[in-house]
């Protein structure tokens, strides 16, 4: 009776990319029976205490230790070790294979580091007997159990057998599914949702034994074996060897029997027959390839040689543009495109791979194949041979075993496996810092003359990723030169609009065309969503850690603060805002925050729910908070920067993608952003700008069925399309619309702060502010003095250039803006609402408007109900002490926005505010917004917040999971 070693975990082996993965070897020589069908057995695991618990494994939780035998190698069995000696067990010996090449494996390195015994056995057993000499040295460390990480060695089951509490292996499926040596590539290829681990107890079968212990994560669409090892079945298949160690020193560990239903068994997977079937459906050809990525690798013929597939998605967007390439079996020819080789199912749909190897074991980017041979040899620098040496010294201390490092050297075929390259790199970025490689660069370029002429360009800079081209639109304007892209952004370049349509952004302050900005078609709108959806799916972006996009987010912060000049400067001239204010508040806000949400990243949590037991069972309910995928972002003209950033940064963020489209009156400071945003260091595909119509690019993205999530800010009337175009997939949907905030002021306030806030809460930016005070209440003791005062402070006003720092009031936004103001305020005057002051258009080129004063307002009249957007103050008059009627008034409104009080009595403030139907209540103050406080709207105002904790949560969703043990 014998064993041969435990399905596991394998690093020692040689390997095309990634690190070490997991592998299986055969187990058991013959099935033993199972216990009851697949019901039962769910059911014993249910009741079984403590199976799939998460377990404390700190010495207080555990008061027995072992005395233990690991047999195995690699590093998962390092891992292993390394872990169950620091919980205070007692490792009597190491058994693991004899030295690769003249390297220990990194087992035995940890072992002998340690001074444990350590035992190279190339072998147990001689013509299916053990060997006497071997199992008598194992049964001198008198081990309590044997522990099995990962071993590739048959094992005799007199070993196996011998120690008190036997022997636990590990095997990475779920069991009894995928029994035998490719469980976890049978898992992808066969596209199962669940992958997994089983601990179990060691006997006589093909990985048959009872099940000690399991865990399971999802499997998603485009996960490889490496995914799965380096998210779930390395780490947590450390934490629950050492769980299963605790255990049984306790007494408490399970013997649940395998059930017999459900069990299937698959041979190891070779090269000769992982050749790719084309008569399948994309999915297949997709499992197919993953599942045997990166060993033993899927191939098909291609120009009469063998070619290796790796990195493969499925592509759900329209045809690529490409070369075609002819495959032998495949009744469709593949595209080779920029991105990778487009290959088609039986269905119609797509996979795309991205890297190719050929039978030299040459590996290149899939999008290269047709220029893979047109590189020549480079003639290098004095400096440049000196690092070859270098670098000839660094594989030389790694490949101790071979004698002279030639050209012809190959890293892996000399020994070498993927921890190597590691080492190799960072030994190569210690001596030369600026020169940057990559794991992938390593398996690219696998033989030494390859491998320098690889990194001898990356030192040159020749090989790195394209630049991002940028067409500007240059002027000296404020004492400087700004630079202004003018092109769509979609997938990290800017591109002309598809049709080739432009239009002209005017600077309001004169009337002058700044710049011809391209407007975006819908066919723009479609290549966008598709690079925010790929970049989302499969993107360096939906893989990246939260840490890390939220290290992206304060680099962005950082260079729109060094830029903070020329985007002040853009703003000012594209919106009218004047420049101090565009540098303080619309640059400065928006600074503050992309820091405010970056330092978010890291800290979005589920929780966990009590919640009424399945008795005799128990449950276990948590949450985990999820990003939407791609989100629409439709922004107005009044703060264009600060707006992107209220709602971009909190999309980001929470790890999604997006698609903004900018005003179209103001559209360069968010085609700069797209700029910073690429320098910044993101992924192409995240951030798309699309400057245009909001007829054509907001529709066709409020109904686009690949958007999930629409957040606007603009009009009431455009807000209600957008919540019916968005109900085609029922997007998530926040609106921020209009508002007609009444702002209260009492007769017992500190009136000339009253005066200045309330100017501030009419004029800022022009008026054109979305929690403006719409309409003044003032009590009517101190009204006519408080109408004065404004008065009297109006005429101290400058009106003027906007790039002028003295100047108090710019122009309105844009011409069709200050028309419409100055009908509101012929209405008001027809209407027979007093006109103080004001309510004209300024005599001086560009679209300038004075500060505009009405009285006598009535309830029923026109301007009393309706938004001007612009710098017109709106007051009515309420009796003496009438607390109730003006809170009646202020609240007769289908807006709710903001809304202010002035008075020194805190208690009636404190009332006002509680009555006061609007998102926004400000006592003694007004405009005082923060990153950290939560901003939006109540009724016709809109749903759903900026800024603060809360804005996440409009750019998350919530999954509940309920865990039955």
């Amino acid at each position: 009776m014998r064993w041969r070693g435990a399905s596991g975990i394998g690093a020692g082996c040689i390997r095309r990319g990634g690190p070490p993965r997991p592998r299986c070897r055969l187990g058991f020589r013959r099935a033993a029976e199972g216990a009851g069908g697949p019901a039962a057995f769910r059911k014993m695991l249910r009741t079984t205490p403590r199976l799939l618990r998460t377990i404390c494994t700190t010495a207080a939780a555990y008061q027995h230790k072992l005395k233990l035998a690991l047999i195995g190698q690699s590093i998962f069995g390092q891992e292993v070790y390394n872990k169950l000696r620091k919980e205070g067990h007692k490792v009597v010996g190491v058994f693991t294979v004899p030295d690769k090449n003249g390297q220990a494996d990194p087992l035995a390195l940890a072992a002998e580091k340690d001074g444990t015994p350590v035992f190279k056995f190339p072998r147990w057993r001689a013509k299916g007997k053990p060997i006497q000499e071997v199992v008598a040295a194992y049964k001198s460390v008198g081990a309590e159990l044997n522990v099995l990480p990962f071993c590739t060695q048959f094992i005799p089951m007199d070993v196996i057998d011998c120690p008190k509490h036997g022997s636990i292996i590990y095997h990475p499926s779920i069991l009894p599914r995928h029994r035998g040596a490719s469980a976890i590539n049978w898992t992808l290829i066969q596209g199962d949702k669940k992958a997994g681990f089983t601990i179990f107890w060691a006997d006589d079968g093909l990985d048959t034994g009872p099940i000690l212990l399991q865990r399971e994560c999802d499997v998603g669409q485009n996960d490889t074996v490496d995914d799965l090892y380096n998210r779930f079945l390395f780490p947590e298949g450390i934490k629950a060897m050492v769980e299963a160690v605790h255990l049984i020193a306790d007494g408490k560990a399970p013997r649940i029997p395998q059930p017999k239903e459900g069990a299937t068994y698959e041979g190891i997977q070779k090269k000769e027959n992982a050749e790719i079937s084309w008569d399948q459906p994309a999915a297949a050809l997709h499992n197919w390839i993953r599942g045997h990525d990166k060993v033993p690798g899927a191939w098909a013929t291609i120009d009469g040689q063998v070619v290796t597939f790796y990195g493969s998605s499925l592509l759900d967007a329209s045809v690529p543009a490409g070369q075609e390439l002819a495959i032998k079996g495949a009744s469709r020819p593949g595209l080779v495109t920029k991105n990778g080789l487009v290959v088609f199912g039986n269905d119609g749909k797509m996979v795309l791979v991205r890297n190719l190897q050929f039978e030299d074991g040459k590996m290149i980017p899939a999008s290269k194949y047709f220029s893979a041979d047109e590189k020549t040899a480079l003639e290098l620098t004095e400096e440049e041979k000196k690092i070859a040496e270098d670098i000839r010294a660094i594989w030389k201390g790694i490949l101790s075993n071979v004698a002279v490092i030639e050209d012809s050297t190959d890293f892996f075929k000399s020994g070498a496996s993927s921890m190597h390259v590691v080492r190799m790199l960072e030994e190569i970025k210690q001596k030369y810092s600026g020169l940057q490689l990559q794991n992938e660069d390593v398996y690219m370029a696998t033989k030494f003359a390859d491998f320098i002429q690889m990194a001898v360009r990356k030192f040159r800079g020749e090989d790195k990723e394209e630049d991002l081209v940028i067409d500007y639109v240059s002027k000296n304007v404020n004492n400087m030169t700004v630079n202004m892209p003018y092109q769509c952004f979609i997938n990290g370049q800017f591109i002309n609009a598809d049709d080739g349509k432009t239009y002209d952004t005017i600077n309001p302050a004169d009337g002058s065309i700044i710049a011809s900005v391209s407007s975006a078609s819908l066919a723009d709108v479609d290549k966008a969503v598709a690079a925010a959806k790929e970049a989302f799916e499969n993107g360096e972006w939906g893989r990246m850690n939260a840490r890390e996009r939220g290290r992206l987010m304060y680099r962005l912060a950082d260079l729109m603060e060094e830029h903070q000049e020329e985007l002040a400067t853009i703003e000012s001239i594209d919106s009218g805002a004047v420049y101090t204010l565009a540098l303080k508040t619309h640059v400065g806000m928006s600074v503050q925050t992309f820091r405010y949400f970056a330092g978010w990243c890291d800290k979005i949590q589920g929780a966990t729910i009590p919640i009424n037991q399945a008795r005799p069972n128990h449950n276990l309910t948590f949450t985990k908070k999820e990003p939407i995928g791609v989100c629409a972002i439709v922004i107005p003209w009044n703060y264009p920067l600060m707006m992107l950033a209220w709602k971009s940064a909190a999309c980001l963020a929470a790890g999604n993608t997006l698609v903004l489209k900018p005003a179209q009156v103001t559209p360069l400071t968010s085609l700069k952003f797209a700029e910073l945003s690429a320098k910044a260091g993101f992924p192409k595909g995240v951030i798309n700008i699309l400057p245009g119509s909001g007829g054509l690019v907001g529709q066709h993205l409020s109904e686009h069925p690949d958007v999930r999530k629409v957040g606007f800010t603009g009009s009431t009337p455009t807000g209600k399309q957008i919540m019916k175009s968005a109900a085609t997939n029922l997007k998530k949907v926040s609106l921020e619309l209009g508002g007609k905030s009444p702002l209260i002021i009492f007769s017992d306030c500190e009136l000339d702060r009253a005066v200045k806030m309330g100017m501030g809460a009419v004029y800022f930016n022009k008026g054109e502010n979305c929690i403006a005070a719409g309409r003044l209440f003032v009590e009517e003791s101190i009204h006519d003095e408080f109408v004065r005062k404004v008065v009297e402070e109006i005429k101290k006003m400058k009106i003027g250039d906007p790039l002028d720092r003295s100047t108090d009031h710019g122009p309105q936004n844009h011409k069709a803006h200050l028309e419409k103001l100055l009908q509101y305020c012929e209405t008001g005057v027809k209407e027979g609402a007093t006109l103080v002051y004001g309510g004209r258009q300024v005599r001086r080129p560009g679209f300038f408007m004075e500060p505009t004063v009405f009285t006598d307002v009535e309830d029923h009249m026109y301007i009393a109900q309706e938004e001007s957007f612009g710098p017109v103050m709106v007051i009515s008059k309420f009796k003496n002490g009438d607390v109730d009627g003006v809170l009646r008034r202020a609240n007769t409104t289908e807006y709710g926005l903001a809304s202010g009080v002035f008075t020194k009595d805190i208690s009636k403030a404190l009332y006002i505010s509680e009555k006061l139907e609007a998102g926004t209540v400000f006592i003694n103050t007004y405009n005082k917004t923060d990153v950290a406080a939560p901003f939006g709207g109540f009724k016709q105002s809109g749903f759903g917040k900026d800024l603060g904790e809360e804005a996440l949560h409009e750019y998350l969703r919530t999954k509940a999971i309920t865990v039955e043990y």
